[in-house]
């Protein structure tokens, strides 16, 4: 226990080393083509909310501060037993297979998909026909069928 609060006030320490760096850099694009940057460090001017003598504190919520931080990674974490010694509880039911979903064999496969009411399809009209566009016949039965046919043999194929 003793060694881990050690831990924990090394780990403090180092973030707060690495906070005050962070602070202190200034980082430019010394050229975008090559990917390359330009570090200066030490920034000689003030933030503006020093001059304003504005706290920047109070607009920053207690859960984002260093001590929050530390506070949840100074809690001890259990190391879970070997999985070899967990208690298996006993299936309570026995898994059957959907009778209503038989395979058939011969011929075309049927599908064995459990359907919702989003599968369902509203009924339409009838059949459209393929010429027309007209409900109640198909291309075969179509009136019009004698014009078209008359139509494409004009189209100067022959």
């Amino acid at each position: 226990m003793e060694t881990g609060h050690l831990f924990v006030e090394d780990v403090r320490d180092a973030m707060v080393a690495n906070c005050r760096m962070a602070r202190s850099m200034n980082v430019e694009i010394y050229s975008q083509r090559l990917e390359t940057f330009q570090v200066m460090e030490a920034i000689g001017c003030r933030p503006v909310y020093h001059l304003v003598n504005l706290n920047v504190e109070k607009f920053i919520d207690d859960v984002y501060t260093l001590e929050r931080t530390l506070c949840v990674w100074e809690n001890e974490f259990l190391v879970l037993p070997d999985l070899s010694t967990w208690e298996v509880p006993p299936t309570t039911f026995k898994l059957v297979p959907d009778r209503g979903l038989p395979r058939n064999p011969r011929g075309r496969p049927q599908s064995t998909r459990i359907r919702n009411e989003m599968d369902v399809r509203e009924k339409s009209d009838g059949t459209r026909c393929g010429l027309c566009r007209l409900v109640g016949h198909n291309r075969n039965k179509c009136p019009q069928r004698n014009y078209h046919v008359r139509q494409s043999s004009r189209s100067g194929r022959n």
